[in-house]
């Protein structure tokens, strides 16, 4: 099942996208609970309640506006920075050159900042180069918790799955390395389109899947998610330690080798780049930076 949070004559929805990705179908929900997106039908279903009727006319997709499918987080999504081989030797004499000890002894993780999150085709805002000027891309899967728990072992996280989504962890590299911290330079505004839509764990196996990435047309990155350094169960039973994991937090695995920080020379995004992020079984973002 694809489930899209949406604008449609200037109301909000959340619906089942058909097996034809053309067309999708409203929820039974109020429109007050329908502002919360996905996250609505997360909690429902983490309390027990049945899936709320679709009901009402399928509408094309081409004439409503999708949003983020988590518009409002509950929370900072957590994210695992070098996670993919090839991405951490990129990196290696970068943010990263005072890191590289043992990098596969425990992964890393930061936050971004939930008011940072934008739909799957909104702009992306570059902030000046009075503040950044080595604006980089960052295509990854995100993993969405169904069902919340602390000290989560790896051998039932993916029980804890609801489904999974596209993010762009769009990220100030200057900013980030100047702070020797990483959620400053992960969390300006706009900074993380999501969607197009969350597919939930039943109908995709997120632990085989493929992630790619375009600039302008150009094919940046393509790795698949079996080259994981920390896969996704590890992921879950890290974060979960001592740490209460709830229903509709987000975990972005990290990004394939690929980046343009990673390029000699690097190539950071300037003002109308598009960066297009698509991910086999789910679909695919494209935002216009500016």
């Amino acid at each position: 099942m694809q489930l899209a949070a949406y604008l449609f004559d200037h109301r909000r929805f959340v619906g089942v996208v058909d097996s034809d990705g053309q067309h999708v179908t409203p929820l039974d929900l109020p429109q007050g609970v329908a502002a919360t997106g996905v996250l609505s039908v997360i909690e429902l279903l983490a309390k027990g309640a049945a899936l709320p009727v679709a009901s009402g006319q399928a509408v094309p997709l081409a004439s409503v506006q999708l949003l983020a499918p988590l518009p409002h987080p509950r929370r900072n999504l957590w994210c695992v920075g070098r996670n993919y081989h090839a991405h951490a030797k990129e990196l290696q004499t970068s943010v990263f050159k005072d890191n590289d000890a043992n990098p596969e002894s425990w992964p890393i993780v930061f936050t971004k900042v939930p008011e940072c999150v934008v739909g799957p085709y909104d702009q992306v805002t570059l902030p000046g180069a009075a503040i950044s000027e080595q604006i980089d891309y960052e295509a990854e899967l995100a993993v969405v918790i169904g069902k919340g728990g602390k000290n989560i072992s790896r051998a039932s996280a993916m029980d804890h799955v609801f489904g999974y989504t596209i993010v762009n962890d769009v990220t100030a590299r200057d900013v980030q390395m100047r702070h020797q911290q990483w959620d400053m330079g992960k969390s300006f505004d706009t900074f993380c389109p999501m969607g197009p839509w969350i597919v939930t764990a039943d109908q995709l196996d997120g632990t085989r899947t493929r992630v790619r990435c375009w600039v302008n047309g150009e094919l940046r990155q393509d790795g698949p998610t079996e080259n994981l350094i920390f896969e996704i169960p590890t992921l879950i039973e890290t974060i979960s330690r001592g740490i209460t994991l709830y229903p509709g937090d987000v975990i972005a695995t990290g990004t394939p080798a690929g980046v343009g920080l990673g390029m000699t020379p690097p190539r950071f995004l300037s003002s109308g780049d598009v960066v297009r992020v698509e991910i086999d079984g789910i679909g695919a973002i494209e935002n216009k930076f500016a």
